[in-house]
């Protein structure tokens, strides 16, 4: 077979799976493409696993923030509060993936792993957490708190190639006292177009593998369309468990990969 279409259909299904089991633990695809990408040996650095599954990533937030718009779960007033800060901080991401070596990159995208390997390892997705202020924020500090939180995911967003919603879902929780389903309806709304500025940033610095995203947003659509229509039948706790050690196994080889 021409290594071209083993490739593509490699990544297809791999991202069906993905696609699937992300709709399932309520977790962006991008913690799980990066490792792919790179530990698959598809891209031989981070900074082109990134670039390659940021754009991903664009199309998955625009499909959910669609769906859930629709249910009326988004919160508006927040989302556009944050977006100025998440995309700057989603370009500034970009471009320091150009000063930061590959290897303490994959360093660190293993180590922000931790905090969803834990969390699924408990049996929870990323996106819940027991703890959160009473009532919502309002004035003064909202606008501080979705500036420095829209920075922050933004960042992570950019630099590491994931939607940022390990970072602004619970916080958006905590912080804002928002509930879980409408923080993550309003992070994938924000996410959407940093993701999209971080594409191109990631494009114009070389970054970018079109040949190798394509397939991952074709399987990544049709696996997050199949994901909900079987996690009726699955223990959701149990498959989060079992994803988490996966997870940890990806990480723990990421670095290593960077250490070496």
């Amino acid at each position: 077979m021409d290594p071209q279409v083993s490739t593509f259909l490699a990544l297809f299904f791999a991202a069906i799976g993905i696609g699937g089991f992300a709709s399932l633990l309520g977790v962006g695809g991008g913690i799980f493409m990066v490792p792919l990408l790179l530990l698959g040996g598809f891209v031989p650095i981070t900074q082109e696993a990134a670039g390659t599954s940021i754009a991903a990533v664009v199309f998955t937030s625009l499909s959910s923030s669609i769906a859930y718009g629709k249910r009326r779960l988004i919160d508006v007033r927040i989302g556009l509060l944050l977006m100025p800060t998440t995309i700057l901080g989603a370009w500034c991401g970009a471009c320091l993936s150009t000063v930061i070596e590959p290897r303490w990159l994959a360093v660190a995208f293993g180590l922000l792993l931790i905090y969803p390997i834990a969390m699924m390892i408990q049996g929870k997705p990323p996106k819940e957490i027991g703890l959160s202020f009473h009532g919502k924020t309002r004035g003064a500090r909202l606008v501080l708190i979705t500036t420095l939180l829209g920075f922050a995911a933004g960042v992570a967003s950019g630099l590491f190639g994931i939607g940022g919603g390990t970072v602004m879902v619970p916080a958006l929780a905590v912080f804002l006292g928002l509930d879980i389903v409408a923080a993550v309806a309003t992070s994938l709304f924000v996410m959407a177009p940093s993701a999209l500025i971080a594409t191109y940033q990631h494009w114009a610095q070389g970054h970018l593998h079109p040949e190798l995203a394509l397939p991952l947003i074709l399987g990544i659509v049709i696996g997050a369309q199949i994901g909900p229509r079987i996690g009726a039948r699955i223990p959701k706790r149990r498959l989060r468990q079992l994803f988490g050690v996966v997870l940890l196994y990806a990480a723990i080889n990421m670095i290593i990969k960077g250490l070496r």
